[in-house]
């Protein structure tokens, strides 16, 4: 497998991120892995698709999920579509592959009276310490812009316009987008940026470590964890929670569903939808509580 030109193409001619380009080549790097211990001609002979559907049986005896096998799948289906159409490979051995079905599930969220006991009415202090304040901007701007955790991580202090109270965002394959934020945050960001220019100096990144690093993904996984934890009785408790979070707030407040899409960085609107599922499932619940004629004989809602 040609994984360099293929992870070349991701990167450079299809502009995904890093990250993404990560991703694909590990899940190509595993099937590799995998086609070579189980066959001694592995590099004489070219991928046939048992040697595909044998990987996903074995992906699915050590417990991956179908979302999980149907990546992995997708990250094959891309490369081999690249080397068939570069001339890499006379066949797609993937073309036939199914991919596994996966369970629709309503994205989590919190609800916005669980945030605001989490948040308060202010920002920390700004002669308190330097990660307290750090890490309450993190969940606070996770929940009020709906960025990506990648997006965050990755924002430059120059992109953050306390004045305009705007966010330059770069998002999946570079594509930029403005995002807007109201005064609370707007109060964080200053406190922020006034106890880390005091005690460790202007950096390039927004978002720092103590040591003046930039902040790294799984960092950024252990604050909103410790933060949602206790708070809520949500069993995810990611930084993706807080951007369904902020979509559902944004919906059930009257935004328009074009308007939410472009806030959130979807390419389509069939990605921003699902979130009407969620207030349709909140209406539902608040006729059960609400009208005389949701109750079944006995005083018990119907489903």
């Amino acid at each position: 497998m040609k994984l360099g030109l293929f992870l070349q193409y991701l990167r450079y001619e299809k502009n995904f991120s890093s990250y993404t380009v990560l991703c694909y080549k590990n899940d190509l790097m595993q099937f590799d892995d995998f086609r070579r211990r189980e066959r001694d001609d592995a590099e004489e002979m070219p991928v046939e698709p048992d040697d595909i559907r044998n990987w996903v049986v074995s992906l699915s005896e050590k417990g991956l999920s179908a979302r999980s096998i149907g990546r992995k799948i997708s990250s094959l289906r891309s490369y081999f579509r690249f080397a068939l159409a570069r001339g890499l490979s006379d066949t797609n051995p993937v073309a036939d592959i199914r991919l596994p079905k996966v369970r629709k599930e309503l994205p989590s969220f919190v609800r916005p009276e669980e945030m605001q006991h989490l948040l308060g009415d202010s920002c920390v202090e700004v002669d308190g310490d330097f990660v307290a304040v750090r890490d309450h901007l993190i969940v606070e701007m996770l929940y009020q812009t709906g960025i990506r955790r990648a997006e965050l991580v990755s924002l430059a202090d120059a992109a953050v316009d306390n004045t305009a109270r705007e966010i330059k965002v770069r998002g999946k394959r570079n594509k930029e987008r403005i995002v807007p934020y109201g005064a609370g945050l707007c109060d964080a960001i200053a406190a922020y940026r006034q106890v880390r220019n005091r005690e460790i100096g202007k950096t390039e990144a927004f978002f720092v470590r103590e040591n003046g690093e930039p902040l790294y993904s799984g960092l950024v996984y252990r604050v909103v964890r410790r933060a949602l934890d206790g708070e809520v009785t949500l069993r995810k408790r990611s930084p993706h929670v807080l951007r369904h979070s902020f979509a559902s707030a944004m919906l059930n407040n009257g935004a328009g569903l074009n308007s939410v899409k472009e806030l959130l960085g979807h390419s389509s609107l069939a990605s921003t939808e699902v979130y009407t599922h969620i207030t349709f499932e909140e209406l539902k619940q608040y006729y059960k509580q609400a009208h005389p004629r949701a109750l079944k004989k006995g005083g018990h809602y119907g489903n």
